[in-house]
């Protein structure tokens, strides 16, 4: 461990261009010699966000072997885990090796598993082996090691679910914790891309605060997953489409709203392209929530000027107070959900 102490924020790791936070460096000090308040963590699984692990799986044409390289490739040349295309990252569960004198958490002891609620787009990472590359669930088991900064946040994994689980569910706590502040009782809800991992999440958020007056509405791309939302009672309505055909979708929620749209709509979905589906379908006025990584403020803000739509956007925030807290909450509440969970990330 290094006597001196290192920026809060974690600038002094950054490589190139100097002057940037680690996240929007093009690289990063990966060495695992901590500074005097950081944290260093052994690594045990990384959870690759969608958008990132879709572009991958794409480009490798979803053979594990190539992922694998990929992935290796990429941390080799940044430090971290950030996709050149995508610019996102992910998160990780560990457990804590070695706990530097001046990192604020004093109640953090040594085996501690835990959880990173920051991005791996910011997370100093060196990989060691490439257990295995789960392409079916965007998880991939590794021996690394990590470093978490001052500022970095965490949650300490709990005793009642299973690990992969926990990992799974924390990696976008931040979309139902926005559509717990966003929606109010008596809302019409529409979430694009409801069906994948952040999209039950929501949907049951969204379930539990419209209310017996509200309503919502979730689209995705894949038949049976929607009807299996369906199946789960998480929407009053679901249907299939493509999220990048936006008037598609905006006859389709006029015609399930009588003309009304949405108060609220979410997205959610992993590929690019699908910003004006979601502004065309959210009332004059209404609140469009963009959760993907995949999400271009170019075409959201020049998308909305051009079809003279005066919505209030707001930019995912994977962070929200209480976040975790709240998400790990859902999956104890719903037993349909934390089935799914387990069945999928167990």
């Amino acid at each position: 461990m290094k006597n001196q102490k290192g920026c809060e924020f974690g600038t002094h790791r950054v490589i190139e261009p100097k002057g940037l936070l680690p996240q929007a460096a093009r690289k990063i000090d990966n060495t695992m010699e901590i500074y005097s308040n950081e944290l260093l963590i052994d690594v045990i699984t990384l959870n690759i966000d969608s958008a990132s692990f879709t572009q991958i799986k794409d480009v490798c044409g979803k053979d594990p072997v190539k992922m694998e390289e990929m992935i290796l490739s990429i941390v080799s040349e940044r430090g971290k885990m950030q996709n050149p295309v995508t610019g996102s990252g992910g998160m990780l569960i560990g457990t804590v090796a070695e706990i530097g004198a001046d990192f604020p958490d004093k109640s953090l002891k040594v085996g501690d598993k835990i959880a990173t609620l920051v991005s791996l787009s910011l997370t100093p990472l060196k990989i060691s082996k490439i257990k295995k590359v789960n392409v079916g669930n965007d998880q991939v088991d590794v021996d690394a090691q990590a470093i978490l900064f001052e500022s970095g946040i965490y949650a300490k994994l709990p005793a009642d679910m299973p690990e992969k689980l926990a990992l799974a569910a924390l990696d976008v706590a931040g979309a139902p914790a926005q559509v717990d502040r966003l929606v109010k009782a008596g809302d019409t809800v529409c979430i694009i891309g409801g069906s994948g991992k952040s999209g039950v999440l929501c949907a049951y958020m969204a379930m539990k605060k419209v209310g017996p007056n509200g309503k919502v509405i979730v689209m995705g791309s894949t038949p049976s997953k929607v009807q299996r939302i369906a199946d789960m009672g998480l929407a009053h309505h679901v249907f299939t489409g493509d999220a990048t055909k936006p008037v598609e979708i905006y006859n389709k929620v006029k015609e399930l709203t009588n003309g009304e749209m949405c108060d609220v709509v979410i997205n959610n979905v992993n590929i690019d392209s699908t910003e004006m589906g979601s502004i065309l379908i959210a009332k004059d006025d209404g609140i469009v929530y963009f959760f993907s990584m995949a999400t271009s403020f170019t075409k959201a803000a020049l998308g909305a000027e051009g079809v003279g739509k005066d919505v209030t956007m707001i930019v995912g925030n994977g962070y929200a107070k209480g976040h975790a807290d709240l998400t790990l909450q859902i999956m104890r509440e719903s037993a349909p959900i934390r089935e799914l969970f387990e069945k999928l990330y167990s």
